[in-house]
């Protein structure tokens, strides 16, 4: 805040002078100040989102895979006491132990598809995206849904974690479009330009549509992961657009 002199009814231009001289670098350290609060905060829920997800990967080991595995491991020993006097038990107990493995390495792929998508590192994005595509290609009331995708050639290295957010956007939206709109034909459509942009439209109206369209849980998710690496995610009737930073990819 800035006073006047003792009988001064405003600055003179020799304080005006000064006032433009230190505006600048006090606006600069303003600026830097505000960008390093937030760059705190964005640090902030970096590190509570990790720790959430390393709590849940713990509890789901501990909780699941640990005991699957312990089980496995007393059959193992159960299996061994009994071949010499009662084989066809051992036989039994193998067959149930190889049952509790085949749930141990079902459990290890759902751990690690939850991390990410396998799609992803087999076939790349566009290739996964492609894929589901045609996975999606019937609508949940058994009647042909024609998924068109419409991407470039070939993307730029991407992010992991946009690559990631990508990927969920798409298959959320085109799920969504299967299962609740009565629509003939969904396009999914990926554009390179300052960002990555995802645009999935459907022909067709949601069941119900007397009433108002209110989002749900697919929405507030597909917004969450376009948030989470700096990007944007609108959605509509019909409609879901998404931006994605590319930061130095290209």
């Amino acid at each position: 805040m800035i006073g006047l002199r003792p009988g001064e009814q405003q600055p003179t231009p020799a304080d005006l002078a000064v006032l433009e001289l230190l505006a600048v670098p006090l606006a600069a350290a303003l600026h830097a100040t505000d960008l390093t609060r937030q760059l705190q905060h964005s640090r902030e829920r970096i590190v509570a989102a990790r720790e959430e997800e390393r709590r849940r990967i713990r509890r789901d080991l501990h909780d699941g895979l640990g005991p699957t595995l312990a089980g496995a491991a007393f059959q193992a020993d159960a299996v061994r006491n009994l071949l010499a006097f009662d084989p066809e038990r051992a036989a039994v107990l193998l067959a149930e132990l190889r049952s509790e493995v085949g749930g141990a390495v079902a459990e290890v792929r759902r751990l690690v598809d939850g991390l990410r998508p396998p799609d992803l590192d087999q076939l790349g994005l566009l290739g996964a995206l492609r894929e589901r595509a045609v996975r999606l290609s019937w609508r949940a009331d058994g009647i042909p849904l024609q998924v068109r995708v419409q991407v470039p050639e070939r993307l730029p290295a991407l992010p992991a974690a946009v690559e990631v957010a990508a990927y969920r956007i798409a298959i959320e939206a085109l799920t969504n479009a299967a299962r609740h709109a009565r629509a003939s034909r969904v396009d999914l459509r990926i554009e390179i330009g300052d960002g990555l942009g995802l645009e999935v439209c459907d022909d067709g109206s949601p069941v119900g549509e007397e009433t108002a369209w209110t989002p749900g849980v697919g929405i507030t998710s597909m917004q969450e992961r376009a948030a989470e690496p700096g990007g944007r995610c609108v959605a509509g009737q019909g409609r879901v657009v998404a931006t994605l930073p590319l930061g130095g990819a290209l």
